[in-house]
């Protein structure tokens, strides 16, 4: 705290605007008297959208008045951070013998922990997400149960939903005699599709997908030996908009110093400097991003819901288009003509009907400082133009019977980008979500006892993948448009996490011919199944 009643926060988050507004109303304190500076440290997927220390650390600060650091050790993120929710759920779905869908239904119920708000809205919207489906009735149902509070987990409600989902479909596929990705295409939604609750799907890419998928080597390869299956299964999630801001100001070298609020934990501050040099026609090397605290830019909303390299992106755009028009003033001052009379085009500033009049963009950086200055450009959006997003995924695993051990062998993951702004970002979220999504499926879950505690909250007992554990997970990265973006881009980051557990469940039925209900489907579960032959209807679900 400042003597002058400014509190000052440094904290790991998504969003520093959000722990702020949280903040002022925790504290009843003026929102204008509190700065936040977000500290990037490693990923968030959800878990540093809420405040947790900030309120206790300022508390003490003015107590104390002196600065207070407060961490939380590996047992208190388990216990109090909260985890993705529980889920019960049941889908019935009925086809025509030709394999059409004719009518879904699905009833979930999400825990919501001690207080009230699971993702269970967006549970029920992502379910037949993938799904041209006349007829369909979903409920959904939001529980307080004592347990912690749940909280966002990387496309939060939309991975239980579709193990549920697409399991069901598997099952459908068997019971028809139909290759599961012919299914899928002859139901696949796609541009007019009309979902469930309502809303009309622009230009999506799922049906190039499924054709991606259909056609890769991982798909027509043999499996070759026994207790062996391959599994399919597709992922949705709706990405988000929001309001972004940002400033860039052009400097006398002809670099670029570009200004953001969005927090960058997935590659996001090299994929908006990339839009900013594509759109201003220079280097990607002369924009120099940088994220800054809440004092120094507009309001920008989390970095979260896969919105970030859309939206961010976008209003980098537009403040870029600012900048050029900014530019083509001071060319056209330079030669005493009008601004009419200039274009901007490929970072070249070029009078219209003299060829001899023509300036890159650095050379005209470099006259900014007798010609008025320097320029910035600035824009904010709370832009709806965001893309679905669509992910399908392959997977050929092995189980030992003797312990119910699941090998993962080979791993394929194919989404719908939009335009891959950074084609190796997006493949690094593609492998991190299956990655994750593998471990949901397999052997990650909180052990509770009777009295309510957790009793597995370290990474000793809570059994995360590692590279072990994982093939080399491949990727297919498709492109098709976003219309709602200037160069088509669609959030990336969730989907990948929505499809593993189903696809894992899918090939795991093929390999034993039992199918689990419930996750993880942990070797211990397995066994009982296969002992019991009741279908995997053992265990906790």
């Amino acid at each position: 705290w400042n003597s002058d009643g400014q509190l000052n926060i440094w904290c790991s988050t998504q969003g520093a605007f959000n722990v702020r507004s949280a903040m002022a109303d925790l504290l009843r304190h003026p929102v204008s008297k509190i700065k936040v500076t977000p500290m990037e440290i490693g990923g968030g997927f959800g878990g540093k959208l809420p405040a947790y220390l900030e309120p206790i650390a300022a508390l003490l600060s003015k107590k104390t008045n002196s600065p207070v650091k407060l961490t939380m050790t590996r047992t208190e993120v388990f216990e109090g951070s909260g985890p993705a929710p529980g889920s019960w759920m049941k889908v019935k779905v009925g086809a025509t013998r030709e394999g059409k869908l004719t009518a879904v239904q699905a009833t979930m119920a999400f825990e919501a922990g001690a207080y009230p708000g699971s993702p269970v809205m967006q549970g029920i919207t992502c379910a037949f997400g993938c799904y041209d489906v006349p007829n369909g009735r979903l409920d959904g149902y939001d529980v307080v149960v004592n347990k912690p509070k749940t909280a966002a987990y990387r496309a939060p409600g939309s991975p239980q939903a579709a193990f549920a989902v697409e399991s069901v479909m598997d099952e459908l596929c068997e019971k028809l005699g139909i290759d599961p990705i012919e299914f899928r295409l002859l139901n696949a939604a796609k541009e007019g599709t009309r979902r469930i609750e309502g809303p009309v799907a622009r230009k999506i890419g799922l049906v190039e997908c499924l054709e991606a998928a259909r056609n890769h080597d991982h798909y027509r390869a043999s499996q070759g030996g026994s207790n062996r299956g391959r599994g399919v299964a597709c992922g949705y999630w709706m990405n988000r908009g929001f309001q972004s801001s940002v400033t860039m100001t052009v400097n006398f070298d002809g670099t670029i110093n570009l200004i953001m609020g969005s927090v960058d934990i997935g590659g996001t501050r090299a994929s908006i400097a990339q839009q900013t040099a594509e759109t201003l026609g220079i280097a990607y090397e002369d924009v120099k991003p940088t994220v800054v605290d809440t004092d120094s830019i507009g309001f920008t909303f989390v970095t979260g819901g896969s919105r970030t390299s859309f939206a961010t992106g976008l209003a980098a755009i537009e403040a870029a288009a600012d900048v050029k028009q900014q530019m083509i003033a001071r060319a056209a001052s330079i030669w005493d003509t009008s601004k009419d009379d200039v274009e901007y085009a490929d970072g070249i500033i070029r009078h219209r009907s003299d060829p001899e009049l023509r300036m890159t963009f650095k050379e005209v950086a470099r006259q900014l400082p007798s010609t008025g200055g320097a320029i910035t450009g600035r824009s904010n959006v709370d832009p709806i133009g965001e893309g679905n997003g669509y992910a399908v995924h392959l997977v050929d695993l092995e189980v030992d019977k003797e312990t119910g051990k699941v090998e993962i062998l080979r791993y394929t993951a194919v989404q719908d980008a939009g335009k891959a702004v950074h084609p190796s970002y997006v493949e690094g979220q593609m492998q991190g979500g299956a990655a994750q999504g593998i471990g949901w499926a397999l052997n990650e879950e909180y052990f509770f006892n009777d009295r309510g505690q957790m009793m597995n909250s370290s990474f000793l007992d809570y059994r995360m993948p590692t590279s072990l554990d994982l093939p080399m997970i491949d990727t297919v990265i498709v492109e098709v448009a976003n219309p709602g973006h200037p160069y088509g881009v669609r959030g990336v980051g969730e989907v990948p996490i929505v499809p593993p557990m189903a696809a894992i469940a899918n090939a795991l039925h093929r390999a034993t011919g039992v199918r689990l209900h419930s996750l993880p489907m942990s070797p211990g579960k397995i066994l009982e199944a296969l002992w019991s032959g009741s279908g995997g209807k053992a265990g906790p679900g």
